[in-house]
C-alpha cells in the first residue's frame, strides 16, 4: 500500500497514541508516595516496572513502611490512576487535526486499548475526540492481550474490512509486531516509553511518525 489513505478503516491503541498518559504509568510509585507526604528514593519506578500492581503495593508498603491494608493501597493507586484519566491526561500533538482529516474522508475508526473502557471514554470526551470513534474495544472484554491479535480480529469485523485494509496505529512494539503478523497495516506513533525499541518498530511498522499530524502532511 503507498498511501495511508487507501484504507478503509482505522483501529487507535490509546495509551501513548492519542493520550500522553504513559507518564502517570511512568512516575506511578512516586505520585502515591508524594499524596501520603512520602519522598521516593531514586530508581523506584525502575524497581516498579516488572511488577504487578499488588506486587507494587507490597513493595511500597514494606519499603516505605506503609500502614495500611495491600488492598487499599492499590485502590489508592487506582484511585490517583483514574483522576489522572479523568481531569488531566492530554492528547498527543497533531491527535484531534489527524481524527478530523480522517473523519473528512470517510474513514471509519475505532478503539483498542489495554485500559479501562470508563476511564479512556472519559478522558477522550473531556479532549473532545469521543466522537470519532464508533466502538471501543478492551483487551479485558475481548479476553486476550495485544500479545494476540483478537482484538484487531474482533474491531475489523466489527468494521467489517479486512486486515490489510484496516491501519492499527501503535507506540508499542510488541503490539505492532502483533498486528503486522496479522495482516494489519501498522502506522507506529512515537511515544517516549518506547524509547529503546525505537529502530525495531521502524522495521516492522508500514508507516512511522514521530507526531500522528504527519499522517496528513504525508498526504499533502
Amino acid at each position: 500500500m503507498s498511501d495511508i489513505t487507501e484504507v478503509q478503516a482505522c483501529i487507535f491503541d490509546v495509551d501513548g497514541t492519542l493520550l500522553d498518559s504513559m507518564p502517570v504509568w511512568d512516575d506511578i510509585g512516586e505520585r502515591y508516595l508524594t499524596s501520603l507526604g512520602i519522598s521516593a528514593r531514586e530508581g523506584l519506578h525502575d524497581v516498579l516496572n516488572t511488577m504487578s500492581l499488588e506486587q507494587g503495593a507490597v513493595y511500597l508498603k514494606e519499603e516505605y513502611q506503609i500502614d495500611k491494608p495491600i488492598p487499599q493501597i492499590v485502590k489508592e493507586v487506582l484511585k490517583i490512576v483514574s483522576d489522572f484519566y479523568r481531569f488531566e491526561a492530554p492528547l498527543k500533538s497533531g491527535v484531534k487535526e489527524t481524527l478530523e482529516w480522517l473523519s473528512e474522508k470517510k474513514i471509519k475508526m475505532v478503539i483498542a486499548t489495554s485500559s479501562n473502557k470508563e476511564l479512556v471514554e472519559a478522558a477522550l470526551e473531556r479532549n473532545g475526540v469521543l466522537q470519532y470513534f464508533e466502538q471501543i474495544y478492551t483487551c479485558t472484554e475481548v479476553g486476550a492481550g495485544k500479545d494476540e491479535p483478537k482484538i484487531y480480529r474482533e474491531a475489523a469485523e466489527f468494521l467489517q474490512t479486512k486486515p490489510e485494509n484496516t491501519a492499527v496505529f501503535e507506540d508499542a512494539i510488541h503490539a505492532a509486531e502483533t498486528a503486522k503478523e496479522a495482516g494489519f497495516v501498522v502506522v507506529g506513533v512515537y511515544d517516549a516509553s518506547n524509547e529503546e525499541n525505537l529502530s525495531r518498530m521502524k522495521e516492522v511498522c508500514d508507516y512511522y511518525y514521530e507526531r500522528m499530524d504527519e499522517v496528513i502532511q504525508a498526504d499533502n
